[in-house]
């Protein structure tokens, strides 16, 4: 972990799994969300948990993150295009370190999840992976956040609480199939942020480790592990 301090405005925040480095043959690079930088408690249980599943993570910051720990301020996500440049930039540094022969795999935390589903869909990547993909706004069913998946061709894996109030089961079904959905797995009684409640006999951490085990699932049964 680079020390908050030592941080400088050119440079690009990363967190690398154990086996990153180690010849991977199949890379996650597994973005943030709005809210919360790449080494939130989350992100960092859920990066383990990938490692656990054999899956090696590249976790990284979008700009206005990075100026967040830079000095404190909280800011609001940058626009689209800027979102999916740092994205880009992430796929062209892990693909000249890994080599032709890795497996590249791209994904994230919500709003990172879903910036990931956008450079698929134009972009050339093995799979995609969205933990809490948000379908709309909460409380917004006006609002859905579906109309580039069609032109994803790869596989992609959306993981979902059934709690989540930026998609839940009733409003998935009843919107019916989304071309560009591989497979939606729902987690039982996770909020966005797979967090359950007290009275749920699985905690936030038993459905983030259910998560990475349907990931690996998911990259095997499509050839990507």
């Amino acid at each position: 972990m680079i020390p908050p301090d030592k941080l400088k405005v050119n440079v690009v925040v990363r967190f690398t799994s154990k086996s990153y480095a180690n010849g991977a043959k199949t890379v996650l690079i597994l973005a943030h969300g709005a809210g919360a930088p790449a080494d939130s408690p989350f992100m960092e249980q859920l990066a383990e948990a990938l490692e656990w599943q054999e899956i090696a993570c590249v976790r990284f910051e979008f700009p206005y993150m990075q100026k967040r720990r830079e000095d404190g301020k909280k800011r609001p996500p940058d626009r689209a295009p800027v979102l999916l440049e740092a994205f880009r930039k992430q796929i062209r540094q892990v693909r000249a370190e890994v080599g032709p022969d890795c497996r590249v795999v791209i994904g994230g935390k919500s709003m990172g999840g879903r910036m990931a589903s956008v450079v698929a869909s134009e972009d050339n990547v093995d799979a995609v992976v969205c933990f809490g993909y948000p379908f709309h706004p909460p409380g917004k069913l006006d609002r859905w956040r579906l109309d580039h998946l069609p032109a994803v061709t790869c596989p992609l894996l959306v993981v979902q609480g059934t709690r989540d109030p930026f998609g839940k089961p009733e409003e998935l079904i009843a919107q019916g199939e989304i071309d560009g959905i591989t497979q939606l797995c729902w987690l039982d009684g996770g909020n966005h942020d797979f967090a359950t409640l007290k009275k749920h006999p699985a905690d936030q951490s038993d459905l983030i480790r259910q998560a990475a085990e349907l990931t690996r699932q998911f990259l095997t049964d499509h050839g990507v592990m």
